[in-house]
């Protein structure tokens, strides 16, 4: 239970960091896909720290319960998973600038800010 809450307080701290980035409108989402296709280190490179921190949640936290921390291996398993995908087929993200060209960052912050609060919750709350 301890490393669920360690997780869910560094996951909330990470979801609102970015959700309050989200929402200043300095994020530019298109940009930032286009980041990733024009930089093959960065997508390498993103995909192994996610891989690793993947790989340490499925390792150690691999609780599959009709509780909370549950969501921390979802979190962990959607990691390997977004890792994988990175490094084995990196061009499936230059696809989705074009469909997302009309996103508008804040409306993801508002739910990254959810996400956030409930991570939040669990970690330094419950």
């Amino acid at each position: 239970m301890e490393l669920s809450i360690l997780v869910a307080k560094l996951s909330a701290i990470f979801f609102l960091s970015v959700g309050i980035y989200a929402l200043s409108g300095k994020l530019d989402v298109k940009k930032m896909l286009k980041s990733f296709d024009e930089s093959p280190g960065l997508t390498i490179m993103s995909g192994f720290a996610m891989i690793v921190i993947g790989g340490l949640l499925i390792e150690y936290h691999n609780i599959w319960v009709k509780d909370w921390p549950v969501l921390v291996t979802i979190l962990g398993w959607a990691s390997m998973i977004k890792g994988v995908t990175f490094i084995t087929c990196p061009r499936i993200f230059s696809g989705l600038e074009g469909t997302l060209k009309d996103l508008k960052a804040q409306p993801l912050g508002y739910i990254i800010i959810v996400v956030g609060l409930i991570y939040g919750y669990f970690g330094f709350l419950a």
